[in-house]
């Protein structure tokens, strides 16, 4: 009976453990955190973020803010509220902490006193603000907010009886940018810079005019101007790629503009001692892709010059160090997030690796990080095997730190699929191409699995190796997910990216089948078991891919262009893509758009293809993925499409989307995988 009892025992802690280890599922969405937005103290003792996850009955992202010691010691939450909280800042002295979050309203500004705990609303504001910043004095705060405007007014009519039902009002305008994917229509209006005193008052408009003012705001160290970069020039709507520097008397609003060169220059950040200012941005060449670059000038806007010419990466997220010597800076380099520190004569030393792990759904670069005065650094660090995470570096040390470890309690015991870089050359020139191989959890390598492509969008961004709930949930399906970056991809160079400049698609399709080629000599990928997918920029690979040939069993195209002639007027985006994608408008070179367009191929198309599409996407709207399925119906050839109710071109943005877009992906697959 003894003996019976125990294997019992034995037998159900098996059954536990077995159960505990699972594989990464649909509902472990909702599960997932991660951290964002990372600030350290001035003494960096203490570390205030975001922290994010997945609110599973209204269906979307929240994100409460969190503080930790820089020792991992005293976890808690900063305030009792229960509501979204976001863009935290340190008071100059570590004695406040402000920080923007919702009411019934709308955005408001708060402040938590650090010794007593206790937070306190500052604000009465018409619309959401952005861009808090604290004076140096720590006796104000400055900030980002619309100011609407009237609509240009065409023609007037009566006045509708009390209690009649007539027709909205029609939405009048005459901008050139009107709506926004995700956002819809924009209402009229310009981002001004204001102030508030940091014990509360009145807001005070300090700039004007109709130009927008916003992103990153520098206080001069005497607190008398602000630097922000703006698009302050004649014809300001069709130069759109441009912004200058400029700044603000806080008092006067005398605004004086400090660059004046064609192309972005953006994110000033004043040095300690008030005497230069360091900004990035770039020579607009038209081109389909340029790296953004540091440059630093005096604060009167003399002696401009470019200090990161070495570094052939986009560079983001700069910060001066305390003795003004250098800056710290992120960048990407082949897939993975860095952090680095350049000296004022260009000297460049990375610091750290693997920062991101913010955009959970699919493996793009993302993250921040934060500098203390003693140069104590916090960033958020990822791995395939975990989303965003703190992670603390030391002065004078190499090997960071984590503090904190959000998803243990989910991933400790779920069977994730391991995560492998593989490198291989184009055979159209030869160039080293990257990607990244997901294996289904417990991989068996005598067993033969069906292999995935899913192909990045943009074109001009980044896969990496970092956490993805989407190839991890595909992996988990029995997939092997083989995720590749082709050229026209960023973190490799300017000269990388810029090879779809009138290109796109072009020799990044060769680089996608060389890397399916690739990994079938590898022997994990058989002829008989390829399928395509992707979203975006990846939707228009993979329609491209099965219109050049028919190797895939299926495919799923996601949001594409099909017809860049039809897409491009109707888009969000619509004044974008002239000279620096195509030639000329649509209208002037009707061969090159047409030539590169993938419906052009379609009369090709064999194989078996689900068509995915959010409903109110206004980046490459509905009516391009309805072509592809219109014609693909009109040839007889199988295929379903997939129309998301309320889903604009971020269809993942809800994590029920997220869950639509990958079940019926692989549900479309399985339909025609081997059963062998």
């Amino acid at each position: 009976m003894r003996r019976l009892l125990l294997f019992l025992l034995a037998s159900s802690a098996l059954q536990f453990t077995m159960a505990q280890n699972q594989s990464f599922s649909y509902l472990d969405i909702f599960d997932i955190q991660y951290a964002d937005d990372p600030q350290i103290s001035p003494n960096g003792e203490w570390v205030v973020y975001r922290r994010m996850g997945f609110d599973i009955l209204k269906d979307r992202s929240v994100g409460n803010l969190w503080m930790i010691r820089t020792d991992g010691s005293q976890h808690q939450k900063l305030t009792a509220r229960e509501t979204n909280e976001s863009e935290p800042q340190w008071s100059p002295s570590g004695d406040r902490i402000v920080f923007s979050s919702t009411t019934d309203e709308g955005s408001e500004i708060y402040m938590y006193w650090v010794a007593s705990g206790k937070v306190a609303r500052l604000s009465q504001l018409p619309f959401s603000p952005s861009s808090l910043t604290w004076s140096p004095d720590g006796k104000q705060l400055a900030f980002s907010m619309n100011v609407p405007q009237d609509p240009p007014v065409i023609a007037k009519i009566p006045k509708k009886p009390k209690g009649a039902e007539w027709a909205e009002a029609p939405r009048i305008t005459d901008r050139v940018y009107h709506e926004a994917d995700g956002r819809g229509y924009i209402n009229p209006g310009f981002n001004h810079i204001f102030t508030i005193p940091a014990d509360g008052g009145a807001p005070r408009q300090i700039t004007s005019g109709d130009w927008h003012h916003r992103g990153a705001l520098s206080w001069s160290p005497d607190g008398t101007r602000i630097y922000f970069s703006a698009n302050r020039v004649e014809d300001w709507e069709y130069r759109f790629r441009n912004s200058e520097v400029y700044s603000v008397d806080v008092k006067s609003g005398e605004i004086l503009a400090l660059t004046d060169r064609n192309g972005p220059d953006y994110d000033p950040q004043v040095s300690p001692d008030g005497k230069q200012i360091a900004y990035l941005g770039f020579e607009d060449k038209v081109q389909a892709y340029q790296t953004h670059k540091l440059h630093i000038m005096n604060v009167d806007g003399s002696n401009k010059r470019m200090i990161s010419g070495a570094l052939n990466r986009t560079l983001a997220q700069i910060r001066w160090d305390e003795n003004g010597k250098g800056l710290y800076l992120y960048y990407d380099d082949k897939g993975n997030g860095k952090i680095g520190y350049i000296s004022l004569s260009g000297n460049m030393q990375k610091l750290v690796d693997n920062v991101g792990g913010t955009t959970v759904g699919r493996p793009y670069a993302s993250g921040s990080y934060s500098i203390s005065k003693n140069g104590t650094m916090v960033f958020t660090q990822t791995r395939p095997d975990y989303p965003a995470e703190l992670a603390i570096l030391k002065p004078k040390t190499n090997n960071p730190i984590k503090i904190t470890n959000l998803n243990s309690a989910l991933l400790n015991y779920r069977s994730l699929g391991k995560v492998e870089e593989v490198w291989y050359k184009s055979s159209f020139d030869g160039r080293d191409i990257q990607g990244w191989v997901v294996y289904p959890p417990n991989y068996d390598k005598n067993k033969k699995y069906p292999f995935m492509v899913e192909n990045h969008g943009g074109p001009i961004l980044n896969y990496g190796d970092r956490f993805s709930i989407e190839m991890q949930l595909y992996a988990s399906a029995g997939y092997i997910v083989f995720y590749p970056n082709p050229r026209g991809s960023t973190s490799y160079g300017e000269e990388f990216g810029n090879l779809l400049f009138n290109n796109y698609p072009g020799q990044d399709y060769d680089d996608v089948m060389d890397g399916v080629d690739h990994c079938i000599k590898m022997g994990i990928a058989h002829e008989d078991q390829l399928f395509v997918t992707g979203g975006s920029a990846g939707g228009i690979m993979s329609a491209w891919i099965i219109g050049k040939n028919n190797r895939f069993e299926a495919a799923v195209v996601a949001k594409p262009v099909m017809n860049w002639i039809s897409k491009t007027l109707v888009a969000d985006n619509y004044f974008y893509y002239y000279d620096h994608r195509y030639p000329g408008q649509p209208w002037e070179n009707f061969e090159g758009y047409w030539k590169f367009s993938p419906i052009s191929l379609v009369g090709n198309v064999q194989t078996p293809t689900m068509v995915m599409v959010g409903m109110d996407d206004l980046r490459t709207p509905p009516s391009e993925a309805k072509q592809l399925y219109h014609a693909l119906k009109l040839r007889k050839i199988e295929t379903v499409l997939v129309e998301i109710p309320g889903a604009s071109h971020g269809i993942a943005s809800k994590p029920s989307n997220l869950m639509t877009k990958i079940a019926h992906t692989v549900a479309w697959f399985d339909k025609f995988k081997s059963k062998d």
